[in-house]
């Protein structure tokens, strides 16, 4: 399926905006995408011979079991082929079945690991699909996974083989240091177990649609925290309940936005990714190749949360619109300065940072015209000022560069509209003062510690 967007489309997403059949248009191009990959994946799969190894070899069996569930009940299947998480595993899954590839299947421990979760993948899609099947599963760090699913707690060693067999609705785990153990689906689609080694996903309601709090899936994003405690998962849910009438507040396209959101990776440290975002009590991320995930240390409030997601879905929505229509033809060079960056940044990074800092300017200064509690407010205000100041302090390299193509002017053109429309209502005249000092020491420090590069 093609997915084209609008000139209209790229203005309203760059003033930050975007209508519904917008963003299912991103969200469509995304999915394309993946099934692009995996298409490559099954296609590198067949084609790798005997000499890559037994990994390569069940991988195949794998891949046929996928291709069997998509099939048999597509919608279902893809509810694991579009996780955000599938697409950083199959990629390293291609990147290993590359002839002459670092770490060839069967040779790496982490190839022959990507390519054994290749069981997992097609176990949960089968599952999904009300498939009768049997599958081999691998052992890591203690547990089975299954994406989207849930996770089998085992005492055998990492590589493991288990063994799984499925029926409509019905699952059963046989591995090595422990009794079978029975898993089935309830009418609400959630997996159960009554034996007490199974973690079920845990379910982030309210929303415009379900997100899973994924502290189980082994796709190797970044320094993942492993299994939540029953309290910890409270706590985020906690969280999540209170961020949720906040990105309200903060005007109708940030909670529109949570619509891409599929799951919230935990995570112990600072994620990295294409839209890192490290303060100093929470850090988030997200990936361009994980669309809909956003990876997060445990923010200290529901309010840090909301923050957090706003500008980690501008990062997502950006990615899949550059997916679909390039908005310029810079390189990777690290050269410009980003007032809420110490480090040179590309164009793209730069771009980005933009992007996502516009989004939180609107975001505070809705909450800051919302919020009753004076102190919460003036928090508020100030955070718009100083968002709303270092937008404006690079917009001029962004709206002067001639490596935009069209698309991106339009888009740039957007934001700078959006940019101007944030300064009515202004905020109490000793924020913009103390805004605008921030970024001019911000910007002194970057020329001490860069002075060669291209600045702004």
């Amino acid at each position: 399926m093609t997915v084209t967007l609008t000139e209209d489309d790229v203005r309203a997403l760059g003033a930050t905006e975007g209508a519904h059949d917008t963003l299912a248009r991103l969200a469509a191009g995304q999915h394309t995408r993946r099934m692009l990959l995996l298409r490559v994946l099954l296609d590198a799969l067949e084609s790798a011979g005997a000499t890559t190894g037994p990994a390569a070899a069940l991988a195949r069996d794998h891949a046929r079991l996928l291709e069997n569930a998509e099939r048999a009940a597509p919608d279902a299947a893809r509810r694991v082929l579009f996780y955000s998480l599938t697409g950083p595993l199959a990629e390293r899954c291609v990147k290993w079945l590359q002839p002459g590839a670092a770490g060839a299947p069967g040779d790496g421990a982490d190839a022959a690991r990507d390519l054994a979760h290749l069981g997992s993948l097609a176990a949960a899609a089968a599952a999904r699909s009300g498939l009768r099947f049997t599958a081999r599963v691998p052992v890591h760090d203690g547990r089975v996974t299954l994406p989207t699913l849930g996770a089998l707690r085992c005492p055998a060693p990492d590589g493991t083989v288990a063994e799984l067999g499925g029926d409509p609705g019905h699952l059963i785990l046989t591995a090595p240091g422990r009794a079978p153990a029975a898993v089935h689906r309830d009418p609400a689609g959630t997996w159960h177990s009554d034996d007490p080694g199974w973690l079920p996903l845990h379910v982030l309601d309210g929303g415009p649609r379900t997100v899973l709090l994924d502290d189980l899936d082994q796709g190797r994003l970044a320094d993942r925290t492993g299994p939540l405690d029953p309290g910890e998962r409270a706590h985020w849910t906690g969280l999540w309940h209170g961020a949720l009438p906040l990105l309200g507040l903060g005007g109708a396209a940030r909670s529109a936005e949570l619509a891409l959101l599929d799951c919230i990776v935990p995570l112990a440290g600072p994620p990295t990714g294409v839209g890192t975002n490290v303060g100093a009590n929470h850090a988030s991320g997200t990936s361009p190749s994980a669309f809909g995930a956003v990876m997060a240390s445990t923010p200290p409030s529901a309010a840090h949360l909301a923050a957090g997601l706003a500008h980690e879905l501008q990062h997502a929505k950006l990615a899949a619109l550059s997916a679909l229509t390039p908005l310029h033809t810079a390189d990777d060079t690290c050269a410009h300065w980003a007032p809420w960056r110490p480090d040179p940044r590309p164009f793209d990074g730069l771009l980005h940072g933009v992007y996502a800092h516009l989004a939180l300017a609107g975001f505070w200064q809705h909450l800051a015209l919302a919020l009753d509690d004076p102190g919460e407010r003036d928090h508020a205000w100030a955070a718009h000022a100083r968002c709303h100041a270092q937008v404006g302090a690079v917009l001029p390299t962004l709206r002067g560069s001639r490596r935009l193509t069209d698309a991106g002017r339009v888009f740039v053109g957007a934001l700078a509209g959006r940019h101007e429309q944030l300064r009515d209502p202004a905020p109490p005249e000793g924020h913009l003062v103390r805004a605008a000092a921030y970024v001019e020491t911000a910007h002194t420090l970057w020329l001490r510690r860069h002075p060669r590069r291209t600045v702004t």
